[in-house]
């Protein structure tokens, strides 16, 4: 399956992809900064704070599937 896109527009002072990436989906994403990189010749050349304006593709990874309910394991009670 493949990632589906968005295009982003930098808005605001200061920020860098992975402040982008932190505020759209709220946790790290290993590689996916990388991937912004790979799909966007040039923006490295912006340096690390993108000025206002820029506009750049953000690959939005598939959700993970959901785990297999017989995989998850119990609750350990200690009390």
């Amino acid at each position: 399956m493949t990632d589906i896109t968005e295009r982003v527009t930098v808005e605001g002072d200061g920020l860098t992809i992975s402040l982008i990436v932190w505020r759209r989906f709220h946790r790290a994403m290993p590689g996916l900064v990388e991937r912004i990189y790979e799909m966007n010749p040039g923006l490295a050349a912006h340096g690390q704070t993108l000025p206002l304006g820029t506009s750049f593709l953000l690959p939005v990874p598939a959700p993970d599937p959901a785990p297999d309910p017989a995989q998850v394991l119990a609750p350990i009670r200690l009390w």
